[in-house]
């Protein structure tokens, strides 16, 4: 039985160097992703950033590189990536597009006060990447990401403030002492996003990497035919984490 075992670990061990040998390369990566979902720059709406929280959403990918050349110092790479982002925030804002839920009913205008925002998403994310190597140590990389949804919620409260309904000189409600109104975007999340991905690699071990990436979404996390929320917000995320080449 150890014999059997050990001769399988060593076919394996000869399968991997060949790939080596031939280019080809095989991580399997795990991180945190910290950031979140801003407009860019900040609209007028927004008047006060008064707390941010960022939280720890992990991912975990599975890359295949085939680098090229004969000194094989570029490089080209795929990935399969399962991956969590979001954030939660509070803001003091003036005339910024809100639908409330106010006894059962949704209620649709322009919101000044403080809005709290909960953002979460699980996606599938495939980045496809153009690679460098500097040394046996350091390499980099930069490409284009495509994201699918997979679960997702935006939604939150607003508080100490008022809603002109329909218009910024409609009908007000007033919400103050307390009380509070919630609203949920959830069901007008984008189910596919993209945008452009860099990153580098440092080897801390033979087989252990440490790797940084930055995400830049590209398109809003919202459907285009959402226009309560008058601005686009792009997922803007740094991922650390550490890799496993085999």
């Amino acid at each position: 039985m150890l014999t059997a075992s050990m001769g399988m670990r060593a076919q394996s061990d000869d399968i991997l160097s060949k790939s080596e040998e031939n280019g080809w390369e095989y991580e399997l990566r795990a991180g945190v992703n910290v950031g979140g979902a801003t407009p860019v720059p900040l609209p007028a709406e927004i008047r006060k950033i008064k707390s941010y929280n960022p939280g720890l959403h992990g991912s975990f990918e599975g890359v295949v590189t085939k680098w090229m050349g004969a000194q094989r110092k570029w490089g080209a790479s795929v990935g399969l990536r399962i991956e969590n982002k979001g954030m939660k925030t509070g803001a003091d804002v003036k005339n910024y597009g809100m639908e409330i839920i106010d006894e059962g009913s949704n209620v649709a205008g322009y919101w000044t006060g403080y809005v709290n925002t909960k953002y979460n998403a699980t996606m599938l994310t495939v980045p496809v990447m153009a690679n460098y190597r500097f040394c046996d140590r350091w390499k980099v990389r930069a490409g284009l990401f495509a994201s699918w949804k997979l679960d997702g919620e935006f939604g939150g409260y607003v508080t100490d403030g008022y809603l002109r309904q329909g218009t910024p000189v409609g009908e007000k409600a007033t919400f103050e002492n307390g009380n509070k109104a919630n609203y949920n975007f959830d069901g007008h999340l984008r189910s596919f996003q993209w945008g452009a991905q860099v990153g580098g690699s440092w080897r801390a071990y033979r087989h252990f990497w440490v790797n940084a990436d930055l995400t830049w979404g590209l398109s809003d996390v919202f459907e285009h035919s959402f226009k309560t929320v008058s601005f686009n917000l792009y997922p803007i995320y740094l991922n650390v984490g550490f890799g496993y080449q085999f």
